[in-house]
């Protein structure tokens, strides 16, 4: 419903819709045709910051967003003031120096003496050459940054057609000016070109020779700290008659570690040889010996007696005239000697007396034994104390060198690092990414023209802030026009509405003894005849009718009167009274 409303507001100022939006297409015409036309020359610029053919160096693959902000350091500093200040002086120069100025003098310039161009001609020529700006607290310096301005050289003007940007992702960077000569725009390009080419390398060229002599400095310094570190190691060393302490370290303990098994060895074998000779010893035991003695004896002593019984039957036997009798006997004994004689045998199956004596050696060998582990014990309780009390001087040696170590460690680490970095940035010193114009800019033809572009856009835009206006007064208009927003403001029924007659003398007996008449008077008629019916509906036969309004002029006159007159024509009995004393327009007019 809004937007129906609107679109009413819309038809209702059509013709207005219209014409101003032709008025504007006419001023800008007439404002754009006189625009100059606009050459604009291009330039490229390689950077080698991602063509890898330019790099000697080896270098990791390089971080898309350090590519990127290589890339807009380098384009601010051909936007930066510094280098848009050099390529104004050259015009200005230029402008000044030659028959064919690139632009029309401007009156600034016109009003100058020859002397006054002389001077600027000078202080420009100074600014070029020591890559200064104009100082704008310098009232002589402020005067030739207006005439600058004046001739649209100044930097601020130049920028407005000045592009520079990263063609897409590659290598390369774009220069772009436009001017109203060829000529101009093209010498701006190249200007910009040469001037930043030789300042970025001979900057990149001072901050690595800075660069190469602080770290050579620092090299020196650290190699001089690394030697005096090295010296002082050294001086202690001899000073405490101390070679290597990890060696040294590990001699003493291997040797500790060989006396102190060479200890238990000798306390061992004196327990063992103690054990042995007490073993012997016992081996030697009176009580042993007299038993053996007695088994000899008795054994001897038997076959001595066998003997004596045996040589005494062999004579009785031969004496008897061998008697066989004495024979039996002779056997028997025979028997019971040799039985005996076996049996001494296998009681001493060797000399007791070789055992004896090789028992008696073995003592006297392990009694040697025995004193030479004794006598062992000491010297080596002595070497272990000497050993023990060495290892524990290697301690503070230990501390004092290792602190020293740590530091030639520290020196060394420092020293390396650094060395790397001054060999790597020499060799980026002797071999850096050089900046080249690939792309000269030449004098272009002039662009398409934007004017119909420039003359459509202000149509465009007229009709856009119109409607936009329309719509702010349509937005927030509050009056009511139908009577369903009367309706809905005053929470109240509403009966009907007429519409306006523009008549200026309303002839009531015409409008309704007539069928024919205007298209407004046959729907003033139907609205009449539709409030009459909501009246009598909403009056339930109630007789007196009051009409008013909240402000004059309303339409009360004619809405009492034709309410009257409708009723009448039925001939019904009205009576119509004027209730407004001060301007009684019903009384006149009936």
């Amino acid at each position: 419903m809004e937007l129906r409303n609107f679109y009413k507001l819309l038809l209702k100022h059509k013709y207005t819709l219209i014409a101003v939006p032709v008025v504007a297409i006419i001023i800008t015409y007439f404002l754009v045709r006189n625009q100059p036309d606009v050459y604009s020359s291009q330039a490229q610029i390689a950077t080698g910051i991602v063509d890898q053919t330019q790099q000697v160096l080896n270098n990791p693959i390089t971080q898309e967003s350090r590519i990127a902000q290589e890339f807009s350091n380098l384009i601010e500093m051909m936007r930066s003031k510094k280098m848009l200040d050099q390529i104004s002086y050259q015009l200005i120069i230029h402008d000044l120096t030659s028959e064919r100025p690139y632009r029309k003098p401007s009156k600034l310039l016109l009003d100058l003496s020859d002397d006054a161009r002389r001077h600027a001609l000078d202080v420009y020529t100074a600014m070029y050459k020591k890559k200064q700006s104009l100082s704008l607290f310098n009232r002589d310096e402020n005067g030739l940054n207006q005439l600058l301005e004046s001739m649209g050289y100044d930097d601020k003007t130049l920028l407005k057609t000045l592009l520079i940007y990263r063609a897409e992702a590659s290598d390369f960077i774009n220069v772009q000016f436009d001017a109203d000569d060829p000529e101009l725009s093209a010498y701006v390009v190249n200007a910009l070109c040469k001037e930043f080419i030789g300042y970025y390398t001979s900057m990149v060229k001072e901050n690595q020779r800075k660069a190469v002599d602080f770290l050579a400095n620092l090299l020196r310094e650290k190699q001089d700290s690394l030697a005096s570190k090295t010296k002082q190691l050294r001086e202690y060393k001899i000073a405490n008659r101390v070679l290597n302490l990890s060696e040294q370290a590990t001699t003493l303990y291997g040797q500790i570690s060989d006396f102190e098994t060479q200890k238990q060895q000798a306390e061992k074998d004196v327990v063992s040889t103690n054990a042995a000779i007490n073993k012997i010893d016992s081996r030697f035991d009176p009580s042993d010996r007299q038993y053996i003695e007695s088994s000899q004896v008795r054994v001897n002593s038997q076959i001595v007696q066998l003997d004596a019984e045996l040589k005494g039957a062999t004579d009785a036997y031969v004496e008897s005239g061998f008697d066989e009798t004495y024979k039996a006997k002779i056997d028997s004994l025979k028997r019971l000697q040799g039985t005996k004689v076996l049996q001494s045998s296998d009681k001493y199956v060797f000399n007791p007396l070789t055992v004896k004596q090789n028992l008696v050696q073995q003592k006297m060998d392990l009694q040697n034994q025995n004193v030479i582990a004794k006598n062992s014990i000491a010297p080596i309780n002595n070497e272990l104390a000497r050993l023990n009390e060495r290892f524990d001087e290697l301690v503070p040696h230990e501390a004092v060198v290792g602190s020293y170590e740590k530091a030639i460690d520290i020196a060394q680490e420092e020293y390396l690092s650094i060395l790397a970095k001054y060999n790597q940035t020499s060799m980026e010193a002797g071999y850096s990414t050089q900046l080249r114009q690939v792309i000269t800019a030449m004098p272009g033809l002039p662009q398409p023209s934007k004017k119909m572009i420039l003359v459509m856009i202000g149509g465009v835009v007229t009709f856009a802030f119109y409607v936009l206006v329309l719509f702010g007064f349509f937005f927030f208009d509050n009056s009511i026009k139908t009577p369903k927003e009367l309706a809905n403001r005053t929470k109240v029924p509403v009966l009907g509405h007429l519409n306006r007659l523009n008549n200026s003398v309303i002839d009531f007996k015409k409008i309704w003894d007539t069928s024919e008449g205007t298209d407004k008077t046959r729907i003033f008629k139907n609205l009449l005849r539709s409030i009459r019916f909501e009246i009598d509906n909403e009056m339930h036969g109630n007789k007196v009718l009051l009409i008013n309004s909240l402000l004059p002029a309303e339409g009360k006159t004619l809405l009492a009167i034709s309410l009257a007159y409708s009723r009448a024509v039925i001939n019904q009995k009205v009576l119509l009274i004027d209730g407004n004393f001060e301007d009684s327009d019903i009384t006149d007019k009936v």
